[in-house]
């Protein structure tokens, strides 16, 4: 279709089928390992240390908030839809996107992490490995996929140019 400064246009309209929406399964995660210490509280503390926690919890959230809205930015900008059950319009390779292919939900796990040491849960953190096969084999794998089959030798030369993470 031409060269576009924010990324390659494409027709299909299917969606990447992924298991769950990201933008819900972050939050549902902290909410669980937060009821989890509570009822199951794990034999191990994490410990209470004054001042450290909150610089290394503040930089972690910020950290992620940052890499979360320059994601979004992104595809504002290109006018194609976040939500992965829509179907994508562009494939956006611009901005943050020249770096990683995922800060969305890199930003995700950075404020995910981030909440754990501010609550200093040891629950939150421990859902933090599960949650990261999930969202890894559950949803990025699926998209990688559906981008493939949407924009073909586009997409394979961004993801041989830009890494999955960092």
């Amino acid at each position: 279709m031409g060269s576009d400064p924010i990324g390659q246009h494409a027709n299909s309209s299917a969606t990447a089928g992924v298991i769950g929406r990201p933008i819900l399964l972050f939050p549902t995660a902290v909410l669980v390992g937060l009821a989890l210490d509570s009822l199951l509280p794990l034999p191990f503390a994490i410990p209470k240390v004054d001042g450290v926690p909150w610089i290394a919890a503040g930089s972690l959230i910020l950290i992620g908030l940052m890499l979360f809205a320059a994601g979004v930015r992104n595809f504002f900008r290109a006018a194609t839809p976040l939500p992965t059950n829509q179907p994508a319009r562009v494939l956006v390779t611009t901005g943050i996107y020249r770096w990683t292919r995922n800060p969305i939900y890199l930003g995700f796990f950075l404020v995910f992490g981030g909440l754990g040491v501010a609550t200093q849960s040891p629950w939150v953190l421990a859902l933090n490995l599960p949650l990261a096969i999930m969202v890894r084999y559950g949803v990025v794998a699926r998209e990688e996929a559906y981008l493939e089959r949407r924009f073909g030798d586009a997409y394979r030369d961004y993801m041989a140019r830009v890494r999955r993470w960092l």
